[in-house]
């Protein structure tokens, strides 16, 4: 028995008619006598009696009526009650600044909404700064790119993104690479070819390359993310980041080519404090996030990415 058929029900007796009741639903008729149908199976009763005029409760519908209108009342009750008592406190978050790009403004939004009396300390730093934060308790939850941290906080993947060559279209063509355009995708051969620029090696990102790669030709370290994209964007260099870096540079020239060869996937991890350690605002929190994250992904407002399995 689910709530929707109570309500349906208790709407069609105080309308006095299918019709109605469908109006003021706003469902469709069809919808309303299969749900009540449903109901009368599971009670094996007839609650219901049709007449010229519209419909009638027959003796057993009319008990069930009292019942139902007294049951939606203390859900009406027991939702007040939720809202009179909502959480509040305190709660840190960090961000990569590729991943606050994605989801910085959703999840603050989806906060504001969901939870106006909790305040969030939003801090974007390095995913290895992000580490240390939440190490030494100064952070309370963050997305990172590592399980690199104190056994005993929870650490759960979260989703992976594929990893991208950025560069302008005209540096692809000046070292003959429109066949790549065409493609889609760029070989680490064919990369080493080009300036690249990336993180100094004390960044997440180059950590997570120079596992996967070996003799990653790296011409320039920026570790600043706007200041590095507007060196692939303005000064004609190219570099490796998943979509997330990309999101500011959408209505630029930039072509983005998937590193194949080897194929580079990262996976970003939501780390916390251990849960029975986190206040009620944090582990609210942290199922806003991943909220957010699925909505985003769900919705295809995070393209590459594929949310795993939580």
């Amino acid at each position: 028995m689910e709530l929707k058929q109570l309500k349906y029900f208790v709407s069609i007796i105080e309308s006095g008619s299918l019709g109605k009741a469908s109006q003021k639903l706003d469902v469709g008729t069809s919808a309303l006598s299969q749900q009540i149908a449903k109901l009368e199976d599971e009670l094996s009763t007839r609650l219901l009696q049709r007449t010229s005029t519209g419909v009638t409760p027959t003796p057993s519908g009319l008990a069930f009526f009292k019942q139902a209108q007294l049951v939606l009342r203390h859900t009406e009750y027991a939702i007040e009650a939720a809202h009179s008592s909502r959480l509040t406190g305190h709660v840190s978050v960090g961000f990569s600044p590729s991943i606050a790009s994605v989801i910085g403004i959703p999840f603050m939004q989806l906060m504001s909404e969901r939870y106006p009396d909790i305040k969030i300390h939003l801090v974007e730093s390095l995913s290895g700064n992000l580490t240390n934060l939440v190490n030494s308790r100064q952070l309370d939850i963050a997305i990172i790119f590592t399980q690199d941290v104190d056994v005993n906080w929870a650490v759960q993947p979260l989703l992976k993104e594929q990893m991208f060559l950025m560069a302008n279209r005209s540096l692809l063509q000046e070292y003959g690479f429109e066949h790549c355009i065409q493609e889609g995708q760029i070989d680490l051969d064919q990369v080493n070819r080009l300036p690249l620029v990336l993180p100094s090696q004390r960044h997440g990102l180059r950590k997570f390359l120079d596992q996967k790669v070996e003799l990653l030709d790296v011409n320039h370290e920026v570790d600043g993310l706007h200041l590095l994209m507007n060196c692939v964007s303005q000064l004609n260099m190219a570099t490796i980041q998943p979509v997330s870096a990309h999101f500011d540079y959408l209505k630029t020239d930039m072509c983005l080519l998937q590193v194949v060869e080897p194929k580079l996937e990262r996976i970003n991890y939501l780390i916390s404090h251990a849960e029975d350690e986190l206040s009620p605002a944090s582990l609210a929190t942290k199922v806003a996030i991943k909220s957010t994250v699925k909505h985003l992904i769900h919705n295809g407002l995070w393209p590459s990415a594929e949310l795993l399995d939580f």
